[in-house]
């Protein structure tokens, strides 16, 4: 989904400025509002629960009649040509532009309490105690707002409002495998990390560090790598693949690209550095 980009735009906007928020229709139940949120993020091709979860917010706070007079602007701006990130490297979603232009309409007490509800007790901006602010574009956006596990879905659903691209993707599993399964042309090698390591400041630690990984390596590839397993027990795994999550297993599934032994790389690297007579 989209929403908070707050240093500029290129293309088509429509109109935008501060308003006030219009009151909330009473007749409506949450029931009520939580049915038309999913409507309207269907709407807007938004099929994560996060979303939904803010258009309701913002349907109780804002009132009906604003939530979708800005539905409306976001669907014009769509069929007029979009919206462009700030960068100019592609087109908003048409959630983003929504959220873009809902934000840009409210205050930034209205817009705080969309996307950030107080389940912490943290103060609003503009109250004793609230972080400071900065002003980036057409909307004013809390500074240094403390990361908390209770609100990481609302801030997880902000940052992938926009969501960049990632070109390349790797992840690299080193340990003792347990039982390995063979299944055609496919080996299955279970992993389990139970320790996390450790983080820069300001980076939290997992809640639980504890993740099972299960790598599908070539046969062909795992050959060699049984070989050596089997010759130093003191030999570990290293797989290197591509991480994903599938429905059949509780963990990380990982596509192997390479498959070796930090022996055999230590055995290579001691060769590369003997001269050649």
């Amino acid at each position: 989904m989209a929403m908070t980009d707050t240093t500029g735009t290129t293309g088509t906007t429509g109109t935008t400025g501060t308003t006030a928020p219009t009151p909330a229709t009473p007749a409506m139940d949450k029931a009520a509002r939580r049915a038309l949120a999913g409507e309207i993020a269907a709407q807007l091709g938004e099929t994560a629960p996060e979303p939904a979860g803010l258009i309701a917010r913002a349907l109780r706070l804002l009132g009906e009649e604003q939530v979708q007079a800005t539905v409306a602007r976001a669907l014009e701006v769509e069929a007029a040509g979009g919206m462009m990130v700030p960068d100019g490297s592609r087109r908003r979603t048409v959630g983003g532009v929504f959220f873009y232009l809902l934000r840009a309409d409210v205050g930034q007490k209205e817009w705080y309490r969309i996307f950030r509800p107080q389940t912490t007790g943290q103060p609003a901006p503009g109250a004793p105690g609230a972080p400071e602010t900065l002003t980036t574009g057409p909307a004013t956006v809390a500074a240094a707002t403390p990361f908390d596990w209770a609100t990481f879905g609302a801030a997880a659903a902000e940052a992938m409002s926009e969501r960049g691209e990632a070109t390349t993707v790797k992840l690299t599993l080193i340990g003792k495998p347990g039982t390995v399964v063979e299944r055609g042309d496919v080996v299955l090698v279970a992993l389990r990390s139970e320790k996390a390591p450790s983080f820069p400041k300001g980076v939290p630690a997992p809640e639980s560090p504890t993740v099972d990984y299960m790598a599908l390596v070539g046969r062909k590839q795992w050959g060699r790598v049984a070989q050596a397993l089997a010759s130093d027990p003191a030999d570990k795994v290293l797989i290197e693949g591509y991480p994903t999550v599938r429905p059949e297993f509780a963990g990380i599934t990982v596509f192997a690209t390479s498959a070796t032994t930090t022996g055999i790389q230590a055995g290579k690297r001691a060769a590369q550095a003997t001269p050649t007579p």
